[in-house]
């Protein structure tokens, strides 16, 4: 974990889902408040699990962590932070504007721009008005997975550059219309970020290949802003000592990660470093945060096969994909927390029905993906593709432009063009793109590989704000955008495929994004449990410990929480190219 000596006031933790960003943000925090310190962990992600790690109920109020003198939490909730701000700009004209007003105030703010907007707010007063954490010596940042990071990062500059073009005011734009009086606060907001006696940025990776150029590229883009106060926490780590035998996959992991690590890029492995070893256990409680600070003592051998024995294990991906390619077409979407493998569940589907004859479309929403790195070779009846954002946003433009625009003045068509500039349109078009690829499924299957839980839940809560957006701007509504609902609740079109790993916060999660769905009228069609250590045999000590670990999860996904699930084991071999997809059927 990172070192706690000459610790700067703020710290933010980023990178790529599932790599341990807020088990390391609470230990250190922890370890700052053991050395006697008052500190807030604040966290920004819209599936926060703060509370479940650090073992204390939170809300949007700094909370006093149970068992941790002096430590504090607390979630930014973008759905309660949306209704506050929604409030705070349709509050003051409550009696005042006639009914019918007010309810198309409330419309215009109902989007997931507002939710965005809001969350950003909440997040601007903590790091940019020093009064908001003045009780505080540290405010540690528990940031979301990287493509929700780097766009809340970038707000201040979007909202500034928009502020600054806007010649209409910006009270027409519903919900921005509070941010011309928040213009200082976002000034001091991205100061605080640039400033390295005051921030750093903490880049956490795994030593995987994809993990560290998701950081690599995170460097990249905050240098961009102006932020180069830096270090890399490298989670995970993990090697053969001497004496422990010749277990294969301990062996494989070790050498992956040899690898990983001397192919960094440059300018990653030029950053200050701080190493934290693989745990048997995971890291929730404080006891757990306590230990990611003592060296990892291995048990004895064991032979895995006891565990196994106890534990009846799910079988491999092959059955589920019968069952999947038997509708002959529709919709198979991968679901779940950041970093569980989504990409790679999707990929292999998709890879395996396309060698089954079937046409293919394999796509994705997560700005972070890497499906082309994943799949690699040419697969005949596989057709890849990716939602850009900033190809959407063009064509979304120039379509309401043309149509909505045609017939204004010059002063109507300026004020139009002045509200597509606002960053919240991106949020529009690419909710466009994705309902594009879901009525591709009428002709095939279209595999989509979604990004991390929260930011898939906005996408589908906002089929209906959707509709009023539109009609404000006056474009059209398409028919693929009127179809998305009831083609997303019918079973026979859609499959959804929850992705999650045998360990505690990976379950919880899927287990809450499995009761959003539900409440949105969509039943996921199964479970699907990647990267497990218990059904690949493994034998060494550390390894077998963390895999005995995974058997209460194996079982309560399989027996309570899923009519399907599917059990992939960690793969000795990197799960890349079509080959190594394909091994992931193979049965446990």
């Amino acid at each position: 974990m990172p070192d706690i000596a000459g610790t700067t006031r703020v710290l933010f933790f980023t990178g790529k889902g599932g790599v341990g960003k807020t088990s390391l943000s609470c230990a250190t925090g922890l370890a700052l408040a053991d050395a006697g310190r008052r500190v807030l962990i604040v966290s920004t992600d819209p599936a926060s699990n703060l509370d479940e790690v650090l073992g204390t109920p939170l809300g949007q109020r700094p909370t006093a962590i149970t068992g941790a003198d002096g430590l504090f939490a607390l979630n930014i909730d973008p759905e309660a932070a949306a209704r506050d701000y929604r409030e705070r700009m349709v509050g003051p004209y409550r009696g005042i504007l006639p009914p019918a007003a007010i309810a198309s105030m409330e419309e215009q703010f109902s989007g997931a721009c507002t939710v965005e907007i809001a969350a950003f707010d909440e997040f601007a007063k903590l790091l940019g008005d020093p009064a908001a954490t003045a009780d505080f010596d540290h405010v540690i940042f528990d940031t979301a997975p990287t493509g929700h990071t780097l766009r809340l990062l970038t707000l201040p500059s979007a909202w500034g550059d928009f502020i600054a073009s806007s010649t209409g005011g910006a009270s027409c734009l519903g919900p921005l219309a509070g941010l011309e009086k928040q213009k200082a606060l976002y000034a001091a907001t991205v100061a605080q970020l640039a400033d390295a006696a005051i921030t750093t940025i903490v880049l956490v990776a795994r030593p995987e290949a994809s993990a560290l150029r998701e950081a690599e590229r995170t460097r990249g883009e905050l240098a961009e802003l102006g932020v180069r106060n830096l270090r890399l926490a490298l989670n995970g780590m993990f090697s053969v000592e001497a004496g422990r035998g010749e277990d294969p996959v301990a062996l494989a992991m070790d050498r992956r990660g040899r690898a990983a690590l001397a192919a960094m890029p440059t300018g990653l492995a030029a950053l200050p470093r701080d190493e934290t070893g693989l745990l048997p256990g995971g890291t929730v409680g404080l006891d757990s945060l306590r230990d990611l600070k003592r060296p990892v003592v291995a048990e004895s051998r064991m032979d895995a096969t006891e565990a196994i024995a106890a534990t009846p294990l799910p079988d491999g991906l092959a059955p589920l994909l019968a069952q999947l390619a038997a509708a002959g077409r529709g919709i198979i979407m991968t679901m779940g927390k950041g970093g569980v493998g989504k990409t790679t569940v999707a990929a292999a589907v998709a890879v395996a029905l396309a060698r089954s004859g079937r046409p293919v479309t394999l796509s994705t929403t997560d700005p972070a993906a890497h499906i082309s790195e994943t799949v690699e070779d040419k697969v005949a009846g596989l057709t890849i593709s990716r939602i850009d954002p900033e190809r959407e946003v063009a064509l979304y433009r120039d379509e309401v432009l043309a149509k909505a625009g045609a017939g204004l003045d010059p002063a109507g068509r300026a004020m139009l063009e002045e509200d597509l500039r606002s960053p919240c349109t991106e949020e529009i078009a690419v909710f466009r793109a994705f309902a594009r690829a879901v009525d591709a499924g009428r002709d095939g299957f279209v595999v989509l590989d979604t990004a991390p839980t929260g930011h898939t839940i906005l996408l589908l809560d906002a089929a209906q704000a959707y509709h009023r957006e539109v009609l404000r701007t006056q474009a059209d509504m398409p028919d693929s955008v009127r179809d998305l609902l009831p083609r997303l609740r019918d079973p026979d079109f859609t499959r959804i495929l929850i992705v999650t790993l045998a360990e505690a916060t990976p379950v919880h999660e899927a287990e809450r994004l499995q009761r959003d769905l539900g409440r949105a009228g969509i039943t996921p069609f199964a479970w699907v449990i990647n990267q497990s250590l218990l059904a690949s045999g493994t034998a060494d000590p550390l390894l077998a410990r963390r895999g005995r670990c995974e058997a209460p999860f194996i079982l309560r996904v399989a027996t309570e929480l899923s009519r399907r699930t599917a059990l992939i084991p960690w793969q000795a071999e990197a799960p890349v190219g079509s080959d190594g997809l394909r091994r992931l059927m193979e049965r446990p």
